[in-house]
């Protein structure tokens, strides 16, 4: 999982250097609005299903009934929710923010996101190895839609990949809270991605959700987070009456989100 995700350091030196981008060196961050110590995950989640249990049970029952939808457009977006390049990301929320997003149009906002997901991150690997969970096609055999490699020497539970679409769904449902709606149900889409993707149990898709929120609760005590938030939110309100997305695109993405493996 961690190969799609760029160092953070290098994304914003990037950032920086790029030519165009409306980005000055005093606005670039400290790389951290979380201490390493901020909160224990370990005390407040519940504890990953273990065989026997009624959620093991119902997660290997999702895994298997899901393995339907491969090869239907709810996988096509479930591919392309693999990637956790920034870039992707914001293409993946642009619709539902109802704006082009792109590093170069809102390096402010990337900024912001990237920080905060590398935080929020950090505490969920934590639980990651500490509950040493197994992916569900580890138990049971069905297709994937990510190739096996790069994902069967890491842990299910917490879902690392729902962890950070969650935490750009609630950043970015804060900055613009108009379309807060559309954009929480696009990060819950983003989640439910790993499911029908079949490299993450349902169980730790809701994991990665409160992961995500609990670490996000704790991180907006942080000054720095306090001023980024600011800045990202009058970035994005200059930007408002921008072009939108293409609504074909929007058309589709909606139409194959539609369809929920959890239903």
């Amino acid at each position: 999982m961690k190969r799609h995700r760029p160092a953070l350091a290098a994304f914003l030196a990037c950032l920086a250097l790029a030519p165009g981008l409306r980005i000055q060196a005093e606005t670039m961050p400290t790389l951290s609005y979380l201490a390493q110590d901020a909160i224990d995950l370990l005390a407040i989640l519940p504890p990953a299903p273990r065989s026997g249990d009624a959620r093991y049970e119902a997660d290997r029952a999702i895994f298997r009934a899901t393995r339907v939808l491969a090869d239907t457009p709810r996988w096509q977006w479930a591919k392309n929710d693999v990637s956790e390049a920034p870039a992707d990301m914001l293409r993946n929320y642009a619709c539902a923010a109802g704006i082009e997003l792109t590093p170069a149009l809102v390096p402010v906002t990337t900024r912001l996101l990237v920080t905060a997901a590398q935080d929020t991150a950090r505490p969920n690997n934590i639980a990651k190895r500490h509950f040493q969970r197994l992916r569900p096609f580890l138990i049971d055999q069905g297709p994937i839609c990510q190739p096996a490699p790069e994902v069967t020497n890491s842990f299910d539970y917490p879902s690392g990949h729902t962890t950070l679409g969650w935490t750009w769904a609630m950043l970015l449902a804060e900055l613009l809270p108009d379309r807060a709606t559309a954009i929480l149900a696009r990060g819950r889409a983003y989640g439910e991605s790993r499911v029908v993707c079949g490299v993450h149990n349902a169980s730790a898709v809701e994991a990665g959700r409160l992961s995500a929120t609990l670490s996000l609760t704790r991180m907006r005590t942080s000054p720095a987070f306090q001023e980024d938030v600011a800045a990202a939110r009058a970035e994005l309100a200059a930007l408002r009456n921008s072009p939108a997305p293409a609504a074909e695109r929007c058309r589709a993405e909606a139409e194959a989100l539609s369809v929920s493996p959890l239903q």
